[in-house]
């Protein structure tokens, strides 16, 4: 349908340098540019980040959170999700996305990546994680140089599918 939202995930380290979390708001900015969703895991790093950026063009920001408190979700966050299942929720974030941009990050992060792969979701990956699966080319990482090139690619990548 085409009334419908386009969700993109975007997934990091919640413990970033200055130039992690530029990149996650340039991020951010990209997706509210292209009118899409953003969903994360709703806390710091490239996580607030990601949402200040879209926040900041006045898109849309779901944060899914793995505590019991609304109140823990950063400040761009315009929908907190509330689970209470600690980083269980990661399967959240991504079953939620239709793309996955993957900025930074730690084993939180490949856990994620790795969920996203599993399930076909296409990942695009900024300054994080790289492998290949040899017998299972379909599921790597795809690089991306900068924040406008992963965001692009994630929508080309959702019009292949």
């Amino acid at each position: 349908m085409k009334d419908r939202f386009v969700l993109i995930g975007v997934i990091g380290g919640s413990d970033v340098t200055p130039k992690i979390a530029a990149l996650a708001e340039e991020v951010g900015r990209e997706i509210a540019r292209r009118k899409a969703v953003l969903v994360c895991g709703g806390m710091g790093g490239v996580m607030e980040a990601a949402c200040k950026g879209s926040a900041g063009e006045g898109g849309l920001t779901i944060g899914i959170l793995p505590g019991d408190s609304r109140l823990q979700a950063n400040p761009y966050v315009r929908i907190p999700i509330v689970t209470g299942i600690g980083y269980a929720r990661n399967v959240a974030v991504v079953k939620s996305s239709q793309a996955v941009i993957a900025i930074d990050g730690s084993y939180g992060t490949l856990t994620e990546i790795g969920y996203a792969l599993q399930s076909g979701i296409p990942v695009i990956g900024l300054d994080t994680w790289t492998f290949a699966n040899k017998s299972q080319p379909e599921c790597e990482v795809i690089k991306a140089k900068t924040a406008k090139e992963a965001v692009d690619l994630a929508f080309e990548l959702l019009e292949k599918t």
